[in-house]
């Protein structure tokens, strides 16, 4: 197999290559999407995935995801991409089913990467026992892969976005700092030991960490992706229609992401977030630019950010930090302050 950079031959890697929050929002706005007395939960709330009642205690959860390639390996790659699609499904506390792979190559690349690329996918697919069932490919000259993905789960015991109470604490169950340190790696400035870590956050499932959420009162969940910690902690706030207060000196950060922010490894993702979420947001004067891009940064199969009740909140960051060793309390819900849904850093 050719010695082929995977992440030399696309223009963005990973999440950060998702299409601008705000240009996506014109793109759907005013559609009205087809539904029946079946849909639960579709396009609303920014929800991590849709809700189809299957029986009256059942419920189907599906998503999609694919993206670019955040690593040069192809068999890791394909790891990434898989846990990155199947995020969704934990995040709502559900059991992935089944899943279908999406693939867009070039012929040019030789069917050797694609073996690898999706060995990997399945790889991790059989760590979530979650068969894949077959899927769709087209020719296409930038490389993409992900899965699309069904789950099960109790209706009554979904996790959704909403629902976050104030009084609430916040948890988040991996480091944030993908998408810098992945703008390192296309622009070959990373250690090894760095490269080890980065890649152990964005493959790992977030399975346990999901397991472990069910078993406490958490009131709203969804997993860090593409948008930014501040991006999906706006979307909780907004559909919940409370405040969040996140303490910016208890962030969980990758190694090294400090150094590469100083060499100039941003994202073109850190600037379409802050569009975003423009209005929702409020930085406290000690926070510095640095500890900005973090929270900014594009986060490719990041952790779950759950909100939970106070009362639970220190049992489950003990049993969490067993399994997800960088799990962190990051702040708290509050009561809305102006319905302006804000997200405090300080």
């Amino acid at each position: 197999m050719s010695q082929v950079k995977l992440t030399q031959v696309v223009k963005c890697a990973g999440c950060a290559g998702k299409l601008a929050p705000k240009y996506l929002s014109q793109a759907v706005h005013g559609i009205q999407w087809h539904t029946n007395e079946n849909v639960i939960q579709a396009m609303e709330n920014n929800e991590d995935a849709g809700v189809f009642k299957l029986n009256e205690q059942e419920s189907l959860v599906q998503t999609t995801d694919f993206f670019t390639p955040v690593v040069d390996d192809p068999f890791i790659f394909g790891q990434i991409a898989a846990a990155n699609a199947l995020s969704d499904i934990y995040a709502m506390g559900a059991t992935p089913m089944s899943a279908l792979n999406l693939v867009c190559y070039s012929e040019e690349l030789g069917p050797e990467i694609l073996n690898e690329i999706l060995r990997g996918g399945n790889d991790k697919a059989k760590e979530a026992n979650c068969p894949i069932l077959g899927g769709h490919s087209v020719k296409a000259p930038e490389l993409k892969y992900g899965m699309a993905v069904t789950g099960i789960a109790k209706t009554a015991n979904i996790k959704y976005n909403h629902g976050a109470k104030a009084g609430d604490i916040l948890i988040l169950t991996k480091a944030l700092g993908t998408g810098i340190l992945n703008t390192a790696i296309k622009r070959s400035n990373l250690s090894l030991s760095t490269m080890t870590a980065l890649v152990e956050s964005m493959a790992g499932l977030n399975k346990n960490a999901a397991e472990i959420m069910m078993k406490y009162k958490v009131n709203a969940s969804t997993d860090v992706t593409g948008f930014s910690l501040i991006g999906h902690s706006m979307e909780m706030a907004k559909s919940s229609n409370v405040d969040l207060l996140i303490q910016s000196n208890e962030l969980p950060v990758l190694p090294d992401v400090l150094n590469a922010i100083k060499e100039g490894h941003i994202t073109g993702g850190d600037k379409n977030n802050r569009i975003y979420t423009e209005g929702h947001y409020k930085i406290g004067s000690k926070v510095s630019s640095a500890t900005q891009n973090i929270c900014f940064d594009p986060q490719t199969s990041g952790g779950l950010l759950l909100s939970v009740s106070k009362k639970d909140a220190a049992t489950c960051l003990k049993e969490l930090q067993g399994l997800c060793q960088h799990s962190k309390i990051i702040g708290e819900v509050l009561p809305s302050s102006n319905q302006q849904n804000m997200v405090h850093i300080s």
